[in-house]
């Protein structure tokens, strides 16, 4: 154990901790006044229930003994043999560390889908949805990507696809796939579900806050480094490296998102800025450790425009209400960053990470990685969609809707949803 990786860990921990209330504020000042609290209340729940799946079970699905390339076993139920002074990963962290620090990831992955669905879904329809879709979606994602299954790198004790022995060998440094391509791509299917808003193309839908867009997205930006650098799992080059990515790209993404305001708009939006670093952020994800410090300029300069182009192809052409761009920045931009990840890595960086890249990226004359990374994808898109039916069609079974009524939802949600208000001197 190193002392310096363990408080270098707890530290990062903590930051991306912050990232959900930062993510409640983001949300919350996009919405419509009347649905402030439930749009941030979305957010907030899973900050108890993930907490409490992933000690129970949650952790021991992910990261147990590989079965079939799918799944882990029950081997960590209540955290059970997680050691306080060992790693049994070969980390200079202990094993509870480590599961500490991947709980952080299993609480913002799903509150990023509750953008999707802002202003529209029943609050006693999205709790047990977010459950089942933790259990069914994000665990075994995360096992199949991190925790020894089929999409990564052939580890000791694994058995690869269907126990074949077959690896992908793609990577994620911190989570294209298991975070932002998988709640995107859910978030873009419960919108299909649920249908537009009221008035969707009567009314504008601007934000009720910018202040707040900006501040949770700053706090975003602050938790963020830890979500990265913390994915080397030590204080060493490869945290520093991913650090450095990170804030490079998140820079060039705001750069880029304000360029293509003025294009579009004529004028520089604050909405833009904040959006603009997200998105860099979203998209230097799978590579900040793997991607050397000029493909960061480069992946950030092109995924707002990436993203602006997916944004207008979801609601003008397919008119799908993507409430608040949840698959727009977090599907279109993860996609982006891991086929990035195939274009720009180096396999020579990373060397202490769990599952390096195994071949160089495109532009260096090798497209095994490009072609890895291209299948993780696809494979992360079928098990979000088909997850995301399945928990919906459970749901259904006993809510009978999942969308409130047009009489609540031309009130607000927040007052017959939670029996509160955001601005109570306005009544």
């Amino acid at each position: 154990m190193d002392r310096g990786s363990i408080a270098f860990m707890m530290v990062c921990t903590a930051l991306v901790f912050i990232m959900t209330p930062a993510l409640a504020f983001f949300y919350g000042g996009l919405v419509r006044k009347k649905n402030v609290i439930n749009t941030m209340m979305a957010t907030m729940f899973i900050a108890g229930t993930a907490v409490l799946m992933w000690v129970l079970f949650g952790y021991s699905l992910s990261f147990g003994s590989d079965n079939g390339g799918f799944i882990g076993n029950f081997d960590f139920l209540g955290l059970s043999g997680v050691s306080i002074s060992e790693s049994t990963r070969g980390l200079e962290i202990p094993d509870l560390l480590f599961c500490a620090f991947q709980m952080m990831f299993a609480i913002i992955t799903p509150a990023l889908i509750t953008g999707a669905v802002a202003g529209r879904m029943k609050f006693k329809a999205l709790v047990p949805f977010i459950c089942l879709w933790s259990l069914l979606v994000y665990y075994p994602l995360a096992h199949m990507v991190w925790g020894g299954g089929f999409m990564g790198a052939e580890v000791e004790g694994g058995s690869g696809l269907f126990g074949t022995g077959l690896y992908l060998d793609s990577v994620d440094f911190a989570g294209g796939n298991v975070v932002h391509i998988s709640s995107g791509i859910t978030g873009l299917v419960l919108a299909i579900i649920l249908g537009k808003r009221r008035d969707y193309h009567k009314n504008s839908y601007q934000p009720h806050n910018i202040p707040f867009v900006l501040l949770g997205a700053a706090f975003l930006w602050f938790g963020w480094f830890g979500f990265n650098a913390g994915s080397a799992l030590a204080a060493n080059g490869t945290a520093v490296h991913a650090f450095m990515t990170t804030g490079i790209s998140s820079a060039c993404g705001l750069i880029s998102w304000l360029i293509m305001d003025i294009i579009t708009a004529k004028k520089p939006t604050l909405v833009g800025c904040s959006t603009g670093l997200v998105v860099g952020l979203v998209a230097i994800t799978p590579g900040a450790g793997f991607v050397p410090i000029w493909a960061s300029i480069i992946i950030g300069l092109l995924v707002s425009p990436i993203c602006v182009g997916g944004v207008h192809l979801i609601k003008k052409v397919l008119k799908i209400d993507d409430a608040l761009d949840a698959f727009g920045c977090h599907g279109i931009g993860g996609i982006w960053g891991g086929l990035a990840t195939g274009i720009f890595g180096v396999k020579e960086l990373a060397p202490g990470v769990e599952s390096g890249a195994k071949w160089d990226g495109l532009v260096f004359g090798d497209y095994h990685l490009f072609l890895a990374q291209a299948e993780s994808i696809i494979v992360t898109i079928i098990i979000a969609v088909v997850g995301t039916l399945i928990c919906a069609g459970i749901v259904k079974l006993f809510v009978k809707k999942l969308r409130v009524s047009d009489t609540v939802e031309r009130l607000g949600l927040d007052e017959s949803q939670h029996g509160e208000v955001a601005y109570p001197a306005d009544i």
